[in-house]
């Protein structure tokens, strides 16, 4: 074994130091976040575990003296007036995001397709332009949207909250599939049209394939901003049976007291489908943003 090699060690240790450090920190940020998101959703399936009593109790305790699941069954029971309520606006919000998803996914998809394949003119101005809208916060546009439902009869009904969330949905959605479209190789595309595929074959039976993690990228986006929506939703409907589950949980406000384990009982059964489709497409999630934002 030579000096050199000798000498060269302590250097590469001292060099990765810094690195390990770096890394160690990392670390330490991460389960910060962790900590700071499962906190409130653990204190809330806690309290949805608790009395009305037990709830208000003062210092309160973490887990609870008698848990009851009480409060899921009077949600999940369709023969009381809370359960039919709950069950309603769930079904409400869950064909609004859904359908949501379903428009935002046929347009996006050909739209992105478009931008990322022909070039034409105007094309970076509309395709700019698209985002654009991004540039203003929501709260902007809700009075000549609603004088723009109520002018086309769509006030109370759920088109209103699918049109408009589709407004606010589609550019994001296309601007993030178009990414993901840059990264394919056109060659893939010209080798089908030389043995005898169309451009609408090519595209089905090749592109789409291989875009499908950007795909299920722009539905879950999709999904998960028309399910928590609450401004527009707030402002469209007024009749109780059309109400979603953002608008719908002020059924457990009242006016002198407020039914806290009820409210965080319904606030954890809307946020399941959220996380379950997370956690179940979080790899596609990733990928897509991975390989969407760097361009090969």
């Amino acid at each position: 074994m030579t000096d050199a090699t000798l000498t060269s060690r302590p250097a590469r240790r001292a060099a990765r130091k810094p690195i390990d450090g770096w890394r160690w920190a990392g670390r330490f940020f991460l389960l910060f976040m962790l900590i700071f998101t499962v906190l409130p959703m653990a204190w809330m399936f806690l309290t949805s575990l608790k009395s009305g009593f037990a709830a208000m109790q003062f210092p309160p305790q973490w887990w609870p003296a008698e848990p009851t699941l009480y409060n899921y069954a009077k949600l999940l029971d369709p023969q009381n007036s809370v359960g039919q309520d709950f069950l309603r606006y769930f079904w409400n919000s869950m064909f609004v995001s859904l359908t949501t998803t379903i428009l935002a996914v046929v347009v996006a998809v050909p739209a992105a397709y478009a931008f990322s394949r022909f070039r034409f003119p105007g094309r970076n101005f509309l395709f700019f332009s698209v985002l654009f809208r991004n540039m203003f916060p929501a709260v902007i546009f809700l009075v000549p949207l609603f004088i723009l439902m109520r002018w086309l009869g769509l006030v109370n009904t759920h088109g209103s909250l699918v049109l408009t969330y589709l407004t606010f949905g589609l550019p994001l959605a296309i601007w993030l599939l178009k990414g993901f479209y840059d990264n394919i190789p056109i060659q893939l595309e010209q080798a089908a049209r030389i043995d005898g595929a169309t451009r609408f074959q090519a595209f089905l039976f090749v592109i789409m394939p291989l875009s499908t993690p950007g795909i299920i990228a722009t539905a879950i986006y999709s999904f998960i901003g028309a399910w928590n929506e609450y401004i527009y939703a707030y402002t469209f409907l007024n009749r109780n049976d059309q109400l979603t589950l953002p608008v719908g949980l002020q059924r457990f406000f009242a006016e002198n007291t407020t039914d806290w384990p009820g409210l965080m009982a319904a606030s954890f059964l809307m946020s399941v489908p959220v996380v379950v489709l997370f956690l179940v497409l979080q790899r596609y999630f990733v990928r897509a943003l991975t390989e969407g934002a760097v361009k090969h």
